[in-house]
């Protein structure tokens, strides 16, 4: 007989986790068979990238290995010692299968959305969890998913029980010794396993991205490493050292008039050159997944804008606006405040240390306010942002309307912005509001009352893989958003209040993908989840001009403030776009870029894109916006760059808790 070396629980260990080691190897291949890398992509290291990816799947199961050994070395619970033991593994087992089944599968759909693995920022939509339930059940299907994840479970449970039963059935004992050595060789492989390497540091999360390739990185990655790494970064906070550091530096950048470090004073006085007869009336509308690269503007040639287009060669549009963050919660806020949302994990919104804030939109002394949404403002905390800190704010949702919802998301972008029209034309006073939209958002409904007039095309799905989009459904609404803002303007330059209304157009984000040949590298990298278009469209008020310096959405109420001549108090870091002191100086030209999920700061100035980590060793990158070419840089202006991107996420870490309303 042969003789037995290993405890029988060490057995069905070692066999189980080599199953499930093959399984996630599988699931990465599925990964890269669904997802191809981005055609502007730089050369992918598949083998580095898969080599990296077993390793992190070899952490993930030691782990699960680790709980059963210790398991197995308590004779009470060893689960070859009684039935009841049995049962109690197998309900481990069925635990950790079910949570891992769930984990992939939403890890998948956030990549098809989001071109970004799993990570704890989609911890934020648990707070609004009835309307993320809705939207996904809405957008996948969800039926066949969980049919799925139970057939899996399923499967797996028959073939560890089947494991279990083979190994049950061995006669033998391995003598003590020999059990002892086997038990520590297997719990030492499981240490070595779980640290990653052999080295002082253990493997991390950060190492997926120094692979030179973002669409390598996210093939290495799993959805558990992915998600609890990021966890740690939940509860950080500013640091006061650094923000009195930087403060020279950023208080020159803004304009400071009257710099005082000790107090930290970022204040702006801003006053107008000369007053206008009539208050101009200002309408914000903020476009939801208002990517440029998708759009007329930037010449994809799906040419899904063409109206929209048509008013950018009307009004005065910025072609180089990025959004500091994604998501709509940070592009609500940022547009709002004028300070991006750089908290760490859940937006700043739903910290109740950050609810109390100043908007320069109380600066619009005598303007009737509103801010209108199709849906419900119960996401995210907004409402309580809102109403806390803009006074006298009219609120319309979307049972102020006489539309019928046609989704999650309430009533459709048409129907909300012709009925922002009607309040709009019935004012007396001068007014500032701000729309939201929502309808360029899966599920990507487009409503049955519109299809007649709005025709839904399906061009080849080469054709809308090579200009960004992932299928028919989202090239339509992103069409239909087209749509909707040639209905509402057309209605509106029916009404009196046109002629004296400067309408601003700007993105909440764009969506991260493959911008192709349309733009270089460094936008698939990273940037086409933040470029957005910014329109101040009054065709009465101003004459055209487009301007291709990097703005922020940071910047919108500073400069809509400036083209009304109101007086205001700026304590952002929001400046007025229009002002000599950004027109007439490039060093003041530029876009703060930050992605909490992949934890980068970055910067695009001149024709330059500076990126780099805010954990660990920084590595700064630097990509040209220009072209596919390494800018060429001597150390000063890298080091320029560094200190630039490191000041503006410093300042903003500490003006979310210290930039409240007076």
């Amino acid at each position: 007989m042969k003789r037995i070396t290993l405890p029988r629980h060490i057995q069905w260990l070692l066999v189980t986790g080599l199953l499930f080691l093959l399984l996630m190897t599988l699931l990465r291949l599925v990964f890269l068979a669904v997802f191809k890398a981005p055609s502007n992509s730089l050369p992918v290291p598949y083998g580095r990238a898969l080599f990296l990816g077993l390793r992190y799947d070899a952490r993930m199961v030691a782990i699960a290995c680790l709980l059963f050994f210790v398991l197995g070395l308590v004779p009470a619970l060893n689960p070859f010692r009684s039935d009841r033991n049995r049962k109690m593994a197998m309900g481990i087992w069925f635990v950790l299968i079910l949570v891992a089944g769930i984990f992939y599968a939403i890890d998948f759909a956030n990549y098809a959305y989001l071109n970004e693995r799993l990570n704890a920022g989609l911890l934020n939509y648990v707070a609004d969890a009835r309307t993320s339930a809705v939207m996904m059940w809405q957008t996948y299907p969800v039926i066949r998913i969980l049919l799925g994840i139970a057939l899996a479970l399923y499967l797996l449970l028959k073939l560890i029980r089947r494991i279990y039963n083979r190994v049950q059935r061995r006669t033998g004992q391995p003598a003590k010794a020999a059990a002892i050595g086997g038990s520590i060789a297997f719990f030492l492989l499981l240490a070595f396993l779980i640290f990653g390497r052999i080295g002082q540091y253990p493997l991390r999360w950060s190492d997926a991205f120094i692979l030179g390739n973002d669409y390598a990185s996210n093939v290495a990655l799993n959805p558990f490493q992915s998600f609890f790494s990021s966890l740690q970064f939940r509860n950080a906070t500013f640091n006061k050292e650094k923000i009195k550091r930087d403060y020279p530096l950023m208080a020159a950048y803004l304009g400071v008039t009257r710099p005082d470090s000790s107090r930290l004073n970022y204040l702006r006085e801003v006053q107008p050159d000369s007053l206008l007869k009539q208050q101009p009336n200002v309408v914000i509308v903020i476009c939801e997944s208002f990517s440029a690269y998708k759009s007329s503007m930037y010449g994809n040639p799906l040419n899904t804008t063409p109206y929209f287009a048509g008013m950018c060669r009307e009004g005065i549009f910025f072609d180089r606006c990025f959004t500091p963050g994604y998501g709509t919660a940070r592009g609500v806020w940022t547009t709002i405040t004028g300070t991006p949302d750089v908290a760490l994990s859940k937006t700043s919104s739903r910290n109740p240390q950050a609810v109390n804030q100043h908007t320069i939109m109380n600066d619009f002394k005598g303007y009737e306010k509103y801010y209108l949404i199709g849906g419900s403002l119960s996401w995210a905390n907004i409402r309580g942002i809102l109403t806390n800190n803009i006074q006298d704010l009219h609120i319309y949702e979307q049972d102020d309307y006489k539309a019928a919802k046609v989704d999650v998301w309430g009533v459709s972008d048409k129907n909300l912005l012709l009925s922002a029209n009607k309040i709009f034309a019935a004012q007396q006073k001068p007014f500032i509001a701000v729309v939201q939209t929502a309808d360029n958002h899966r599920p990507y409904t487009i409503p049955d009352e519109d299809k007649a007039q709005f025709k839904v095309l399906n061009p080849p799905a080469d054709s809308l893989k090579r200009f960004g989009f992932e299928s028919a459904d989202e090239y339509n609404a992103f069409r239909y958003t087209d749509f909707c803002f040639q209905q509402f303007m057309e209605a509106a330059k029916k009404e009196a209040y046109f002629s004296n209304t400067i309408f601003v157009f700007v993105g909440d984000h764009g969506i991260g993908g493959d911008a192709g040949d349309m733009f270089p590298r460094a936008w698939t990298s990273e940037l086409t989840a933040m470029h957005v278009p910014l329109l101040f469209y009054a065709p009465a008020l101003f004459q055209h001009s487009t301007y291709s310096f990097p703005v922020s959405q940071c910047d919108v109420l500073p400069t809509a403030a400036g083209l009304c001549h109101i007086a205001y108090r700026n304590t952002t870091l929001g400046r007025d776009l229009l002002s000599p002191f950004i027109q007439q100086d490039p060093s003041k030209q530029l876009a703060f870029i930050y992605n909490p999920d992949r934890r980068r700061i970055g910067v695009v100035k001149d024709s330059v894109f500076c990126s780099f980590n805010i954990e660990g060793n920084p590595r700064p990158q630097y990509f040209s916006t220009k072209d596919n070419t390494t800018p060429v840089l001597d150390q000063a202006s890298r080091d320029r760059y560094y200190q630039l991107t490191d000041a503006w996420f410093q300042t903003a870490r500490y003006m979310l808790l210290n930039n409240k309303l007076k």
